[in-house]
């Protein structure tokens, strides 16, 4: 990290977020704490394999960062948004809650505000102290191809007051929340993990859309607020991503919109960022730009090469005086506070009492954050459209249902991840669809079909008791929504069909009136986790 004193190498690995592979202490993540004092972790679904290996892989971090001098504890960030980005949620770790659209159509803000609370204990419990939550992106364009259901909804007031309680509501359980994707991610029809989405909004009109719910968190204190990689050049005069932007991200932000919290990018290994040949500036230099720009924390989330790279990049940048380090360690500054108000010294972190409490504790918070879970995946299933009132379906002892899905296909990397396994294959079944048919075998004899676009279902007419067509996303991919129409013709005039949006509820602005609604039935569940399934199941069957 060339000639810098250690004092102004460790100042600088307090201002960068990094991830690592494995379930334990990595070699690689031991010399980025040990040799490059790097102050803060990001934990990845790749991280979590349980609540207590998570626990103990946390502990083994903060002892490693104790051992090489740090002089405060790290911070430890995860994807805790709640939904389809729950990087903790499993059955042997965190508990599944719905998500942010999910939750808002449960109409209780002071359901949001539970679950974030409840999720936040868990976290906590854990050695977990930061969340990249809530969104607070206006979900204002529905082909939105990755914010959609992950945005509490389109309407920026309402936006607003969820990403407020929710925000509030980690704070109270002792972990930092950080509403995301500032200045706004939700009138994009690209997604930045692939390239650099470019809005081209005048400042009035990104004030009345995309603003308000930044506006408001701010106002309630949110202790972080992560950048996006976008590009608005109306306000700019340039395609400079927003998390590289001094005009958004100082000038904006914290001058016009008078935040004074900690400021983190968006992970700059996004195609949006890291792709020279997309026109981005690549991810060592992008940590140098955001930081210049303004940022506290520039996040790096997979590899190591590049991470230390960055680190380099910065060294240097900080040597010919193209990084202030008087602005570097004011920025330094508010990465302590958060520290201090939400990890605490390393006597707070090495608590043997709540070593001795652990496991009792964590069974009585799961079972109760079940029971949450369960009532409010319930609650947030909507029943669209029941013309015909067949809702719940009357069906004889040993009924019949054919369920149809769509073939398995990427959703979007915040996501899938880094999962490979999402490309299209004829015939293959989702394992969150196969969830399902587990469900409802519970009510009876199931047919499962996985659709693709060219299909045209044959279903026989006798025997069928049910039909359940499964979407997902039709409204951006409409093949979807006409091999519903191709196998309404094959089904029995007194079948019911079900139909649900099993992620954007935009799909349903797809119905028209050649479809016979007297004897379909359309329902949301906002994401397509297992538990959300079942939430539609009990609002189905009664």
């Amino acid at each position: 990290m060339g000639t810098l004193d250690e004092i102004t190498r460790r100042e600088i690995g307090q201002h960068l977020v990094l991830g690592f592979q494995g379930h334990e202490i990595s070699d690689d993540v031991k010399s980025l704490i040990s040799k490059y004092y790097v102050g803060n972790i990001i934990l990845m679904k790749r991280n979590v394999r349980d609540a207590e290996q998570t626990r103990q892989l946390i502990k083994a971090l903060q002892l490693l960062a104790r051992q090489a001098g740090h002089e405060r504890p790290l911070l430890i960030g995860i994807d805790q948004e709640n939904g389809l980005v729950s990087a903790f949620s499993s059955p042997s770790a965190g508990t599944q809650f719905p998500g942010a659209m999910a939750q808002a159509a449960i109409d209780d803000i002071g359901t949001a505000r539970l679950i974030a609370s409840s999720c936040g204990e868990e976290l906590k419990a854990v050695g977990i102290n930061w969340t990249y939550g809530p969104v607070a992106d206006v979900n204002i364009n529905p082909l939105n191809p990755v914010i959609g259901v992950r945005s509490f909804g389109s309407d920026p007031k309402l936006v607003g007051e969820y990403a407020t309680a929710s925000g509030q509501s980690f704070v109270s359980s002792g972990v930092a929340s950080c509403a995301k994707h500032f200045p706004g991610h939700g009138d994009t029809h690209v997604d930045s993990h692939l390239a650099l989405p470019v809005i081209n909004k005048t400042k009035q009109e990104l004030s009345s859309g995309d603003l308000p719910p930044f506006q408001a968190v701010i106002a309630a204190g949110i202790p972080s607020i992560m950048t996006a990689h976008i590009a608005l050049p109306l306000l700019t005069g340039d395609k400079t991503p927003a998390s590289l932007s001094r005009a958004i991200t100082t000038d904006l932000l914290r001058k016009e919109l008078g935040y004074d919290g900690l400021i983190v990018t968006d992970c700059l290994e996004m195609d949006a960022i890291s792709a020279v040949e997309k026109g981005g500036c690549g991810i060592e230099e992008g940590a140098v730009r955001a930081i210049i720009a303004g940022a506290d924390i520039a996040m790096i989330c997979h590899t190591y090469r590049r991470q230390v790279g960055a680190l380099e990049q910065i060294c240097a940048a900080v040597q010919n005086e193209r990084i202030s380090l008087a602005e570097l360690k004011r920025s330094g500054e508010r990465i302590a506070a958060m520290k201090d108000k939400f990890v605490g010294d390393w006597d707070s972190i090495f608590d043997g009492q709540r070593e001795l409490d652990f496991t009792g504790s964590w069974k009585l918070l799961k079972e109760r954050n079940l029971r949450l879970s369960l009532e409010a995946y319930r609650r947030s299933t909507t029943v669209v459209m029941d013309t015909g009132s067949l809702l719940p379906l009357r069906l004889s002892q040993n009924k019949e249902i054919v369920l149809l899905t769509p073939l398995r296909v990427q959703i979007n990397k915040a996501v899938d991840g880094d999962d490979e396994n999402t490309q299209p294959v004829r015939n293959t079944a989702s394992p969150y669809d196969k969830q399902f048919v587990k469900i409802l075998e519970g009510h009876g004899i199931v047919d499962h079909i996985v659709y693709g676009p060219d299909d045209s279902p044959s279903l026989k007419n006798e025997g069928i008791n049910a039909v359940i067509f499964v979407t997902r996303n039709a409204f951006r991919a409409q093949w979807q929504w006409s091999v519903l129409k191709k196998a309404l013709g094959g089904i029995g005039e007194n079948v019911p069909v079900i139909v649900i949006a099993s992620c954007d509820p935009y799909d349903f602005r797809l119905i028209d009136d050649s479809l016979p609604k007297d004897k379909m039935v359309f329902m949301s569940t906002h994401e397509f986790t297992a538990e959300a399934f079942a939430g539609a199941g009990t609002l189905i069957f009664g």
